[in-house]
């Protein structure tokens, strides 16, 4: 469910360093005896000047012009933070925090969104720390902790924090109807026996496949380990210890309080409140923090600067086994490798990303979206990158019905089981499924939306092709 490129290590950067300044100068000695002082002062400055222009250059102009045209065009709600060599020199908040008949409450710097599984990473540098304590150990098995889970005595902390324990998924509304009471309190004891009751997912270490069971009950060892609750412990170790102002745990069940924000679905030309928002505390490690992009590029600077973890430590996390590492992923591209971890609950989603080589980190929550994240973020590391990139406009633009002719006719998709049919009046296009007929508005060449309930079509090989986009969800479709 994460969509990561392959991690290549980390690009050296070509720029001259202090040392290579030094070896420049070293034979230039018996001319640094007869300069005087203030030109050889000048001279340093003006090196260590040079030095710092050539690191990356954030484009905030481009950057801005990204993010006002979703401001403007409303096809997002969030809150975007980069920071570079650990100082925040980017920031931007669009859209509301609340909605409702009466009422509208723009976002603001201080808004809070859940971040789901972001907290994973948390839960990973805690493992860590106890690690280092020798507390605990990558290969002590889960049946030290809990010897009734299925497959216990085979599956060791290192496998659930790689996402290779098989154990079943909490979370698996087929199997534990998540959906049914996603909102209502659950004790530990009922989660465990409800991860208990079901068939092992795959053998230990067979393989890689993200779970959230794998974070909760590593959640739960954290705190069988300390004797302490999975809150205290994530304000003691990592919330006081860098100083996270608007970080905390999700204790509030399905209500939001104080600077949070609620979640919204795009449906019938408006945003429409998420009526079921998750019972954060039933996912505790594997997801119940809230917190800002502020908050979150301060963490992960942290733990890349060795403040929560050890190298050590930090090393083994990154070490990518099947596209996994522990407590995050691989990020960006082959030219710009990174790490970091995604989220995503009910309306929210967010990411944090981390690149090495360039000390760039990039933090996004949303609690609203059609265009997707991923799609921002794409634009995001590209402008940051300074590579190409075409800001989208979001503007409709009329089409003749010879232009709209070559997109009519049925397409569809055996696999999800998805038909469509396209016809043209009135000088627009129409989409019609599962007695739904859509008017379509063309963003330009093989390009439109459906105002109504935000759905992004692209047709492709001369109209052969139909592919639809919902926030996420991509659906590929043949003309018949």
């Amino acid at each position: 469910m994460q969509g990561y490129h392959n991690a290549r290590r980390a690009e050296r950067c070509a720029f001259f360093n202090l040392q290579e300044i030094i070896r420049y100068l070293k034979p230039r000695q018996s001319i640094l005896k007869i300069m005087k002082l203030p030109r050889l002062i000048f001279l340093c400055a003006f090196i260590i000047f040079a030095f710092q222009l050539t690191a990356q250059t954030i484009n905030q102009k481009r950057l801005d012009s990204l993010f006002d045209v979703l401001s403007k065009k409303n096809p997002a709600m969030g809150s975007v933070a980069i920071s570079q060599n650990g100082k925040i020199v980017y920031r931007k908040v669009i859209g509301n925090a609340m909605m409702n008949e009466h009422d509208i409450i723009p976002a603001n710097e201080k808004t809070e969104y859940r971040i789901g599984s972001i907290t994973k990473m948390f839960t990973a540098a805690m493992v860590f720390q106890l690690i280092e304590e020798h507390k605990l150990s990558l290969s002590d098995t889960l049946a030290k902790f809990f010897p009734s889970l299925p497959n216990a005595h085979r599956i060791t902390i290192e496998y659930m924090l790689r996402h290779r324990s098989g154990l079943p998924n909490f979370t698996n509304n087929s199997n534990t109807h998540f959906d049914d009471w996603k909102d209502t309190p659950k004790t530990h004891e009922e989660l465990m026996v409800m991860i208990s009751a079901q068939k092992p997912d795959f053998e230990p270490n067979a393989k890689a496949d993200y779970n959230n069971s794998n974070y909760l009950i590593l959640g739960y060892i954290i705190e069988k380990v300390t004797k302490k609750p999975y809150r205290e412990l994530l304000n003691e170790r990592i919330i006081k210890k860098i100083d996270l102002k608007n970080t905390h745990y999700g204790t509030n069940g399905s209500t939001y309080v104080g600077n949070e924000c609620a979640s919204y679905k795009y449906f019938d030309y408006k945003w429409i409140k998420d009526k079921k928002p998750v019972y954060l505390d039933d996912f505790g490690g594997a997801g119940a923090i809230i917190s800002t992009p502020p908050d979150m590029l301060k963490f992960i600077n942290a733990l890349f600067a060795y403040k929560l973890v050890s190298k050590q430590s930090l090393d083994q996390m990154k070490t990518i086994v099947d596209d996994y590492g522990m407590g995050m992923f691989p990020y960006g591209s082959e030219k710009h490798p990174g790490f970091g971890h995604n989220g995503k609950t009910e309306g929210f989603a967010s990411s944090i990303s981390y690149y090495p080589a360039d000390k760039l980190a990039i933090a996004y929550c949303t609690n609203g979206e059609v265009y997707s994240k991923n799609y921002i973020l794409d634009a995001v590391r590209a402008i940051c990158f300074n590579e190409p990139y075409s800001i989208p406009t979001f503007n409709t633009m009329k089409m003749t019905d010879q232009q709209l002719d070559q997109y009519t006719g049925t397409y569809n998709s055996s696999s999800d089981g998805i038909t469509v049919i396209c016809s043209k009046s009135d000088g627009s296009l129409w989409l019609e499924t599962r007695g739904q007929k859509l008017k379509l508005d063309a963003l330009g060449d093989n390009q439109f939306f459906d105002p109504r309930f935000g759905f992004f079509f692209d047709f492709s090989d001369n109209s052969k092709k139909l592919r639809i986009v919902d926030v996420e969800d991509e659906y590929g479709l043949e003309k018949k």
